[in-house]
């Protein structure tokens, strides 16, 4: 039957907390591996936790390291990516330079199709590169990150692929390796076209794995400015001068879907994401993309429970040469709470049990539950510290004796 062990250890800050009743049988540790913080889709505390409305159409505001939704709002709604579709852009020919299909020092032609589409004539985001000219790998993505350049992001695709419309197969195709099931992608630039949409979540999706994937290239993103063929221009990520730690990633604008924004920020080791899109004005999206980045720096904080191979507690063991085994943390234990819970925190083991033996040590064999008021919100898995071979036939015979006689008390 599932065991439970209330936390009493005033290392963490954990008050105790009641014997929950049985649950049952094998299905409290299932569930509490399957909800163990590793992706988008964990939800922050659904006791007490802060709650903030957004005048977004479309919005979804994610812890980076838990994966914790702290806001969604129409998260697999589609909509028309604009500019914002050059994230994936970036995401392609980033993963062609890291696999070493692809040169920042190769160089590209401007056509004329890149010119008259993206460039100067086009009245589009641009970064004036002339037409019939050569631009580097490197500064054509300078050029598409910083200026959200139309005629940059043409020129990547026309190089890479040999026309926009190859290359989309390339995005949809890395998209759909990514698991943004809700995409699709009909060009490199955002600029309308029939049948190209992105969601929210796919597109916080993409941001975590570009931002953790290619540092060294995400990294121009909080570049302020770039200067090409004498035209001097600012980033257009208006989070980049707020002060508020931001370091990415992308705006875009259609009269279809409003203004959008993908927005990083990186405070004190937290970085936090937000996507969000169906905002009135330019003005309103920078003024509500930070009203809601504050907030989740402010009503959040994240709690280090226990470091990696940290004792936790024990564990009964049946038929074993030792009646119990310590659990440890098999990774990093941290949860991202409400700032003011406090004293309301606490925490408990669970396992279906007793474990029997042969035990191998790292085997995931318990749960570890953190809970606000009583109530989990997050569960951990818990690893073996040490090895438990099988006992002797006698210790066996004892233990399954004292099993037949007792166990069924321990659910009371």
């Amino acid at each position: 039957m599932t065991r439970s062990t209330v936390l009493r250890s005033p290392r963490h800050s954990l008050r105790a907390a009641e014997r929950p009743s049985p649950a049952s049988r094998g299905a409290a540790l299932a569930i509490a591996v399957l909800l163990a913080m590793c992706a988008v889709g964990a939800r922050a505390a659904d006791v007490a936790t802060p709650v903030i409305e957004t005048e977004a159409q479309e919005a979804l505001l994610v812890d980076g390291e838990t994966g914790t939704i702290l806001l969604e709002k129409n998260p697999v709604k589609p909509f028309p990516p604009a500019s914002l579709a050059k994230m994936m852009t970036m995401e392609v020919v980033f993963e062609a330079v890291a696999s070493g299909r692809l040169s920042l020092d190769t160089e590209f032609p401007i056509s004329v199709h890149a010119w008259r589409t993206g460039g100067a004539p086009s009245g589009t985001s641009t970064m004036f590169a002339d037409v019939k000219s050569s631009v580097s790998v490197e500064n054509l993505i300078h050029g598409a990150i910083i200026h959200s350049a139309n005629d940059a992001c043409i020129a990547l695709a026309e190089g890479i692929a040999g026309s926009e419309e190859a290359f989309a197969e390339l995005m949809n195709r890395r998209a759909e390796e990514l698991g943004m099931t809700g995409s699709r992608f009909v060009n490199p630039t955002g600029l309308p076209a029939e049948g190209q949409h992105v969601t929210v979540r796919d597109l916080v999706t993409l941001a975590r794995h570009i931002r953790t994937a290619h540092p060294e290239l995400y990294a121009i993103y909080s570049k302020p400015d770039f200067k090409w063929n004498k035209i001097f221009q600012r980033n257009r990520n208006p989070l980049l001068a707020m002060g508020i730690g931001a370091d990415g990633m992308e705006t875009g604008y259609t009269e279809a879907s409003g203004y959008a924004l993908l927005g990083v920020t990186n405070r004190g080791g937290r970085v936090t994401y937000l996507a969000m899109s169906g905002v009135p004005s330019s003005r309103e999206r920078a003024a509500e993309a930070r009203r809601l980045l504050d907030w989740s720096n402010d009503a959040f904080a994240m709690r280090h429970l226990y470091r990696k191979g940290a004792p936790v507690g024990s564990a009964e063991v049946f038929g074993g040469e030792s009646g119990s085994v310590p659990l440890v943390a098999p990774r990093d234990i941290g949860a991202l709470l409400p700032r003011e819970a406090g004293e309301r925190l606490s925490a408990r083991i669970r396992y279906d049990g007793p474990i029997a033996a042969p035990v191998e040590e790292g085997a995931v064999v318990a749960a570890l539950d953190i809970m606000v008021d009583g109530k989990p919100v997050l569960s951990e898995p818990l690893a073996a510290g040490r090895p438990v071979a099988a006992g002797s036939f006698s210790d066996r015979a004892m233990g399954a004796v004292g099993e037949l006689a007792f166990g069924w008390l321990r659910g009371f």
